[in-house]
């Protein structure tokens, strides 16, 4: 008979999260957070990141690049205890309206660019039982109009991040966040019609951050799998 092991009662602390994306939107969101929580964030991002945040430049849609910042930013500022994937973009419009290359680079950024920083941190991760935070959406969840790429992209992420907490299950900790729409840069320079409506409400994206927190402070032996974070008039959920 297997005595199933002791889960811990105490909360991690949040040690070096390295933040895709974190130069705006939400990535800049969860880097405050760490910060303020005590943790030492550092970006990979096309941006540099505000603060003098320990950062490497890199396109997320080469993932070769990716892979390299990972292990530059090892260098510089020490191994991960966790990493958040929130770098994203978008190409919005019937598809037939979108070049191939449009459509594809956001499969290579929001899915391909994730996987190559999470592979590139995972032999850092088990070696501390740490966490991977994957960032879906809520189009992840319910394809929407004009947004094939993205939705094709967010679904993968949702399979992905299920595929692996069940591959790495007791050695790290993955969970996937759906977060509904936030009000950040990114649906700056899109046509009127792929803008939320004035009135829509939006969720601050230092909220959606808080709950990463929330899921990098599981103490070992807890996980959030899946958590799903908007504001109250969300539109795309349910």
């Amino acid at each position: 008979m297997t005595t199933a092991p002791q889960q811990s009662r105490t909360p991690r602390e949040v040690g070096t999260v390295f933040v895709t994306g974190g130069a705006g939107g939400l990535g800049a969101a969860v880097v405050d957070a760490v910060r303020e929580a005590g943790g030492t964030p550092a970006v990979l991002d096309r941006d540099v990141p505000a603060d003098g945040v320990p950062h490497v430049q890199v396109d997320l849609a080469d993932s070769a690049a990716a892979a390299e910042a990972v292990e530059r930013l090892v260098a510089e500022v020490g191994p991960p205890s966790a990493v958040v994937t929130a770098a994203g973009t978008d190409a919005c419009g019937p598809i037939l309206e979108i070049s191939p290359e449009a459509w594809e680079k956001v499969i290579r950024v929001n899915l391909l660019g994730t996987v190559a920083v999470v592979r590139a941190c995972l032999p850092h991760l088990e070696r501390v039982r740490g966490t991977v935070v994957t960032v879906s959406s809520t189009l992840g969840l319910r394809g929407a109009d004009a947004a094939t790429a993205y939705s094709a992209s967010k679904f993968a992420i949702r399979g992905f991040s299920q595929a692996l907490a069940a591959e790495y299950s007791g050695r790290v900790g993955v969970t996937c966040l759906v977060p509904g729409g936030m009000r950040t840069a990114f649906f700056d320079g899109r046509d009127e019609r792929f803008r939320p409506a004035p009135d829509q409400e939006l969720n601050d994206p230092a909220n959606t951050a808080a709950a990463v927190l929330t899921a990098l402070r599981q103490p070992v032996g807890s996980e959030i799998r899946e958590m799903l974070v908007m504001a109250s008039g969300e539109p795309s959920w349910p």
